[in-house]
């Protein structure tokens, strides 16, 4: 038997070994590539990709979310990216970005607002003080021809001892134009313009149409990337996300935490004085009052209440039967005739107010006045005995 064991497992472990060989064989290895999509941090920072590309041209790169970086950020070799919506800006943050650019730096932003000739503005009001406005193209909402594929109108740009231009697919739907020819340069498509840079004090300020170009989904196309790096080259790069201005509270909270405290204490202190009750205290009712008929009045007033009428008139019939049973030896074994004819014998009442005492309790709630009236024969009948 052991031996017929032995050499099925030797079989078995023959067939296993040939069928591994096989399969080891005919097996073919490969690659599979999973897109889980953009990382959290793509997600959470559009202009990633561009970060990564000036990194990489030696530029040192940094993002902030508010303008308050701008006051420990030097002027001179250093370029400020406005990329994010600043609609809330105020004019004392316009004049401190004015003047560091004036110092020497280099502000590029972007055009948000459309120009009005009616109201002569555009309500944006780092773009009004730079002079430049913005309008739209006159391709603007063109329908494309039917059954044509058009090539795209890419901004161009031509650069010193360079023959052929570079192209970047900006907005075409825009157009910046300059009144007061301050440009130094600009760049333009077939017929907008999408880009133009002026002096300003030491420094410069260039306007775009849009920073789409420069977004993770597009920086990669045509010359894109290559103008980031170019409008930037020769100065530490800072973006910023979020030039929105904070409200009053966070304000207060920044620079005043002590003045808010004190403000929340007396608002807090305001609303309890108002809160107080005019006119004297009522003063205690004295101790001599509460006598115990008062106390008895109140236990049954709250019994009446919790309980209701029907625990109160068994109370009443349980003291007539207890009394009953110390006066009158072997009460509690007569029936109810008998109880009723030795209650009458006791107490000398009529038979009709014994019969009203001791009839059950009804289940219904009985009006004042029958509750009264049960009442009054049962403590008629407890004090007869």
């Amino acid at each position: 038997m052991n031996r017929a064991l032995l050499w099925i497992a030797l079989l078995s472990a023959c067939l296993l070994g040939a069928g591994g060989l096989y399969a080891w064989h005919k097996a073919i290895p490969y690659e599979e590539v999973v897109d889980r999509g953009p990382s959290p941090e793509a997600r959470a920072n559009p202009y990633l990709a561009a970060e990564h590309f000036l990194r990489q041209q030696g530029v040192v790169v940094a993002h902030a979310n508010g303008l308050e970086r701008l006051a420990e950020l030097p002027a001179k070799g250093h370029s400020l990216l406005l990329l994010g919506e600043r609609s809330n800006m105020t004019p004392r943050q316009v004049e401190q970005l004015l003047g560091w650019a004036k110092a020497g730096g280099h502000l590029l932003l972007v055009a948000e607002a459309l120009w009005d000739e009616e109201t002569g503005t555009s309500g944006d009001l780092l773009l009004d003080r730079l002079t430049v406005r913005q309008t739209l193209s006159d391709t603007f909402d063109e329908p494309a021809p039917p059954r044509k594929k058009t090539r795209p109108d890419l901004t161009k740009l031509y650069v010193d001892n360079e023959t052929a231009p570079a192209y970047f697919s900006f907005d075409t739907d825009f157009n910046l134009t300059d009144p007061k020819h301050l440009a130094q340069f600009s760049a333009n498509s077939a017929k907008s313009s999408h880009l133009m840079q002026l002096d300003l004090g030491q420094g410069r300020v260039t306007v775009i149409t849009d920073s789409d170009l420069w977004k993770t989904a597009d920086i990669g196309k045509h010359d894109n990337a290559w103008l980031l790096w170019y409008l930037s080259q020769g100065t530490d790069v800072t973006l910023l996300f979020n030039s929105d201005t904070d409200d009053l509270f966070t304000l207060l909270l920044r620079y005043f935490p002590q003045a808010l405290v004190t403000l929340i204490a007396l608002v807090a202190l305001g609303l309890w004085q108002a809160g107080m009750r005019h006119g004297p205290v009522q003063a205690p009712a004295p101790k001599a009052r509460r006598q115990l008929q008062e106390h008895l009045k109140a236990s049954a007033d709250f019994l009446l209440r919790r309980s209701g009428q029907g625990t109160l008139l068994k109370a009443l019939q349980h003291d007539i039967l207890r009394a009953a049973r110390r006066r009158h030896p072997g009460f509690e074994h007569l029936d109810a005739p008998g109880q009723r004819q030795v209650l009458e014998h006791l107490t000398r009442q009529p038979p009709h107010i014994i019969s009203q005492a001791l009839e059950p309790v009804a289940l219904k709630r009985l009006s004042s006045a029958d509750f009264s009236r049960q009442v009054a024969c049962l403590q008629t009948l407890r004090n007869a005995l």
